[in-house]
């Protein structure tokens, strides 16, 4: 029954299908259910090693357990704006978080991040975020910092003392052109390498090779993330001309 719960009977065959090697996608064949259901539902619960049906259905009793006894007794929760099923928007956000963790983020600065990408506003203040996500300021504020020291949030200081933090359109360019600074740094060290080792030695043409690779997908990141920018934002990333803000006209 896709869009329904996993049942344990599920839960049998997703381990089964770990066991014997198989993708997530082909689990998610096998059941008729969503890939990012399948991976969700292993990253959330040990990982493809640790993975055990009968631990995994307890775990997801238990938070739907803690759930109903921490939502607001004798009225119900406030609708969601433009008509959204609360349960759906909240399995989208933790399969997003699942996502974004497989892809190198600590839990918790996932959750921060895809509150922000899933708020109308684009922004919110880190009150917010702790109300929203129920964590501590310290952790809000811990995952805050790592995600604007990779280029993924900015933030503005409104009247007072407090913070807002975007993730908004303008953020993806920034931290496109921050990755690709980051590999113009490798391949100078690479090349700096080439040069102690002695250029004709193979240790010295592995490091070469290196950066030449790199040289190539920095210059083609930064080429596309300015093209992109231009296409796709041409209020943000357009200047008088038709050439990208940050850069010259690559085209």
């Amino acid at each position: 029954m896709p869009g329904g719960r996993l049942t344990q009977q599920e839960r049998q065959q997703i381990a089964l299908g770990l066991a014997d090697g198989l993708a997530y996608a082909e689990i998610a064949r096998r059941l008729d259910r969503p890939t990012s259901t399948i991976t969700r539902e292993v990253m959330r619960n040990g990982g493809p090693a640790a993975y055990r049906a009968d631990l995994a259905h307890r775990a997801t009793e238990r938070r739907a357990h803690q759930r109903r006894q921490a939502a607001p007794r004798g009225r119900e929760a406030p609708p969601q704006a433009h008509g959204r099923d609360p349960e759906a928007v909240r399995e989208y956000e933790e399969t997003f978080t699942t996502v974004l963790m497989q892809s190198g983020l600590p839990k918790m600065t996932a959750r921060v991040l895809v509150s922000l990408y899933t708020a109308d506003a684009g922004s919110l203040t880190a009150a917010e975020l702790v109300r929203s996500l129920q964590v501590s300021p310290a952790s809000v504020s811990k995952a805050v910092a790592f995600l604007e020291g990779q280029g993924l949030i900015r933030r503005e200081r409104e009247e007072g003392r407090r913070e807002r933090y975007f993730a908004d359109d303008d953020v993806w360019y920034q931290s496109m052109i921050a990755a690709s600074r980051s590999h113009t740094l490798l391949v100078e060290t690479a090349r700096q390498g080439v040069s102690i080792l002695g250029p004709d030695s193979p240790a010295a043409a592995r490091l070469e090779n290196i950066a030449r690779f790199m040289d190539f997908v920095s210059e083609s990141l930064t080429r596309a993330a300015e093209q992109a920018r231009e296409i796709l934002h041409p209020k943000a990333g357009a200047a008088p001309g038709g050439a990208p803000d940050g850069g010259p006209d690559r085209a």
